[in-house]
């Protein structure tokens, strides 16, 4: 097969400047390229032409000034944990692997914060905080780096207490398309000065620069920490309870929700024993002895008026990380109770006045698909998920199950919510952004062609072009 015209141009041009730059940490091989070829989504992948493996701010900062100047796609690479496309190469170009940038750069526990490399682990980072009496407390679930959490404005288990990659974020080390590199934000917990650029790149998805180390807000581990079950009825027993317990505001730091097909699915395959497959509640409670018991208690006496039986404890680490693995396995535990087929991922996320409607909205719609679809969510803040299963050899199952998650979006959407919580936008969501931003839309694509006017970074990700006019 000849190479096509920018895959010639790449290797004339740009590939060469790019050894002389890295030597052996340019890679070309099948193999390696595959790997950067997709995500942890939707099975479709696209190869990239090269992968560039970058160790230092300096590096990313050379290999983007390369880049630019050839015109080259450059798309960022972490953990390629993420769900909705965001580092398929759709374009051909550089896959930049920032997985080996593993420096924790520095820790002041006075302070509680933090500056770390954009390949560091959260568990790397919470592994080396232990004896500082300090966590870091943002739990997607997915082994992701940092730099990758705060290019999603990742979430988790713990945001209704501790909050988002947004709100931990103090600043960061950004390496501009053109190769430029700025620092933003800073370690004062407040400013007024000037544009916050911080929470303009949180979240930007790897589409306007290229984050290479993260300033971040850490929290005292608690004193006290209890993790508990319980099952209920049906689903809307366990979101009144939800609902419940944050209109009287019990300080929960984790409250996540799984159906009974997620229940079925947990169950077999991080073998739960003494479990049923009901409507179940994971909780965690952070705090002082006192604080906790008065939460667990009163917590226990809002889920028996909903129905709500058989509280399990978990006080030990090891029994709580039993319990939270399981819960965090929850993408895998889907794909192993049904061989041979694939999974579509995907959550949205509603004001929690609308909570319990949308659930019951979107159970409706998977009996109607007739599809399997367990739900898990973080119902503490109003996002749940959806893993849609289907068999990728039967196009009708795929169109099922794409119309299924079109109308999870859309509902959110009109319940005055959003079409991802948690997940971003990638390839996947694009199609919603018009329906929830409106004329906003265009003021994105501004910024992104002020900021990558050449559009190198990520191209053809969370922003679709506009309509044109006829």
């Amino acid at each position: 097969m000849m190479p096509s015209p920018s895959q010639a141009r790449f290797a004339a041009e740009t590939l060469p400047e790019l050894s002389a730059l890295l030597g052996e940490r340019i890679v070309t091989s099948h193999a390696v390229r595959e790997q950067h070829s997709h995500g942890e989504g939707m099975p479709d992948s696209v190869l990239p032409d090269a992968v560039a493996f970058a160790l230092t701010t300096e590096e990313v900062a050379a290999i983007a000034a390369i880049c630019n100047r050839t015109s080259t796609p450059l798309i960022p690479f972490g953990a390629g944990s993420s769900l909705e496309g965001h580092v398929v190469p759709l374009y051909g170009g550089v896959a930049l692997d920032l997985s080996g940038m593993t420096r924790i750069v520095e820790i002041n526990a006075d302070s509680m914060d933090c500056r770390v490399e954009a390949g560091v682990t959260k568990e790397q980072l919470n592994e080396e905080l232990r004896a500082s009496g300090l966590f870091f407390p943002v739990d997607p679930g997915a082994h992701a780096t940092l730099g990758g959490m705060a290019a999603t404005r990742a979430s988790g288990t713990n945001a209704v207490r501790y909050g988002t990659m947004r709100d931990v974020t103090l600043g960061l080390t950004v390496v501009t398309p053109d190769g430029r590199i700025i620092r933003t934000g800073g370690r004062a917990r407040k400013s007024s000065a000037g544009l916050d650029l911080t929470r303009l790149y949180v979240g930007s998805e790897g589409t306007l620069g290229i984050i290479t180390e993260v300033a971040l807000r850490l929290s005292g581990i608690p004193e006290s920490i209890t993790s508990a079950i319980c099952q209920f009825p049906d689903l809307e027993s366990a979101v009144a309870t939800v609902i419940a317990a944050l209109q009287i505001g019990i300080d929960v730091a984790r409250i996540e929700l799984s159906d009974d097909m997620q229940m079925r699915a947990c169950i077999r395959y991080s073998k739960l024993e003494g479990l049923d497959e009901l409507p179940t509640l994971f909780f965690e409670f952070h705090g002082t002895p006192a604080v906790v018991a008065e939460q667990v208690e009163t917590m226990q006496a809002l889920a028996s008026e909903n129905g709500g039986e058989g509280f399990k404890f978990a006080n030990r680490p090891e029994e709580r990380s039993r319990l939270w693995t399981a819960r965090h396995n929850a993408y895998f535990a889907n794909i192993a109770m049904m061989p041979g087929h694939k999974l579509l991922g995907t959550d949205a996320c509603v004001p929690i006045s609308k909570l319990a409607a949308c659930i019951e909205a979107t159970q409706r719609d998977i009996a109607e698909s007739g599809l399997v679809a367990p739900l898990v969510g973080h119902v503490g803040d109003g996002n749940f998920h959806l893993g849609i299963l289907f068999d990728p050899e039967k196009a009708d199952q795929r169109r099922a199950a794409e119309a299924l998650a079109s109308r999870v979006s859309l509902r959110a959407i009109e319940h005055g919510g959003t079409c991802t919580g948690e997940h971003g936008i990638g390839i996947g969501k694009m199609g919603y952004m018009e329906t929830e931003h409106g004329p906003a839309l265009d003021v994105m694509r501004a910024i992104k062609a002020a900021l990558d006017p050449n559009g190198i970074m990520n191209p053809g990700k969370m922003l679709p072009e506009a309509r044109k006019e006829h």
